[in-house]
């Protein structure tokens, strides 16, 4: 694929790439490619799947998404129907594999990891290597509903409309997760911040 056409392709809707793709399904590759890396950081923050079993979700998704595009809800943003495939792949390869978030680490850049710390409430006065050890261990902690949410809202920002969508869970439960979320991060966080000192002393 030439520059010249790939750049004409990300001026097109995600609509207009679907329609495309049920009239070629080689204009499927479009939406790959247009989905593939946010996709592939979105399995990796919620999940504790290797970048292996990444691909391999990442792919079954793909998959599904080409099977299930005649199907494709028109009243839902493209991307909430991709993103909550992704979600269903996701939990189904929870139960299978009891994917637990032992040694949970995720790739946070240092506009992520300050946006997250703002928006946790978080205490931001520290070396970022240190606040984004002590991220790992609060967000590993954390269930992976409430995980999950924290990053579609903060990180994807998506709005409580399409994360209502991708979950499929009412607005107001949404609220709630979010909330939850946030007070039992700041909790693990402040209880982190409290063994640190312990170990010190």
């Amino acid at each position: 694929m030439t520059e010249e056409k790939s750049n004409h392709s990300n001026k097109k809707t995600d609509e207009k790439l679907v329609r495309e793709t049920l009239e070629n399904r080689d204009a499927f590759v479009h939406l790959i490619d247009r989905y593939e890396i946010k996709l592939y950081h979105y399995i990796r923050r919620i999940t504790n799947v290797s970048p292996e079993e990444a691909e391999d979700i990442l792919q079954e998704i793909f998959l599904k998404t080409f099977r299930n595009l005649t199907d494709f809800d028109t009243d839902l943003k493209f991307s909430s129907w991709i993103y909550r495939i992704a979600h269903n792949q996701v939990v189904s390869s929870f139960r299978k594999k009891r994917i637990r978030a032992e040694n949970f680490s995720v790739e946070l850049s240092e506009e992520m990891i300050e946006t997250l710390a703002s928006k946790l409430d978080l205490e931001k006065e520290m070396d970022l290597k240190l606040l984004k050890q002590k991220l790992d261990n609060v967000l590993g902690k954390l269930k992976k509903k409430h995980r999950e949410v924290l990053f579609l809202r903060f990180l994807e920002e998506k709005s409580y409309k399409e994360i209502s969508d991708i979950i499929m869970k009412p607005q107001g439960t949404v609220a709630t997760l979010i909330k939850e979320a946030k007070q039992e991060c700041l909790k693990e966080f402040q209880k982190n911040n409290l063994n640190m000192r312990y170990d010190q002393a």
